[in-house]
């Protein structure tokens, strides 16, 4: 069966509050790349447009989400006490802040993706995610297939992983995510 594989390149910036002795304690930042495989739902349209959809109807959606929403986003800990300083303080950021049930790491935002991505394609039912890896460092990257999410169960690092919105936290409401 074919596949479709795409990749998207983004910034971002997280800190790790569950290991104290870690150096990413300290608020930090990595230049990312999101690679997706999306396996077709229904048959190639073979001697015709040869394809299940164009490559930009395939990926619009979730590139359009990576660059408006992901791009230079902040990752935090639901616990982590810079939330309630940007509650506090800089309300007007929470729509650039992404927030995980514990610590921000690469496998935590994998699976999101996972979840976030498949909430988007199930509104065209034309693909489904099949693997999706996040490349933290040139040298370090998290992969996930759709059998890997099998063995999570309903677990997800927010609920806003599983709605086919422009989300990235629980914190606003459904308005706060129209795109800009």
């Amino acid at each position: 069966m074919v596949r479709l594989n795409f990749s998207r390149r983004y910034s971002m910036a997280h800190r790790l509050l569950q290991d104290p002795s870690s150096k990413c304690l300290t608020p930090h930042g990595h230049d990312e790349v999101v690679t997706i495989r999306l396996r077709p739902t229904g048959p190639l349209d073979l001697g015709g447009a040869n394809m299940t959809a164009s490559f930009a109807q395939a990926k619009g959606a979730w590139h359009a989400w990576i660059d408006a929403w992901v791009d230079h986003a902040l990752q935090l800990n639901a616990e982590d006490p810079l939330l309630g300083y940007f509650q506090a303080n800089e309300p007007n950021q929470l729509t650039r802040i992404m927030v995980f049930r514990g610590d921000p790491t690469t496998e935590a935002l994998a699976i999101a993706f996972f979840r976030k991505l498949s909430a988007l394609l199930a509104v065209e039912a034309r693909f489904v995610v099949e693997e999706l890896s996040v490349q933290e460092t040139p040298t370090n990257a998290v992969t996930v297939s759709a059998e890997d999410m099998a063995t999570l169960g309903d677990w997800t690092p927010g609920d806003w992983a599983t709605r086919p919105d422009a989300s990235l936290n629980d914190l606003l409401p459904a308005a706060a995510w129209a795109r800009p």
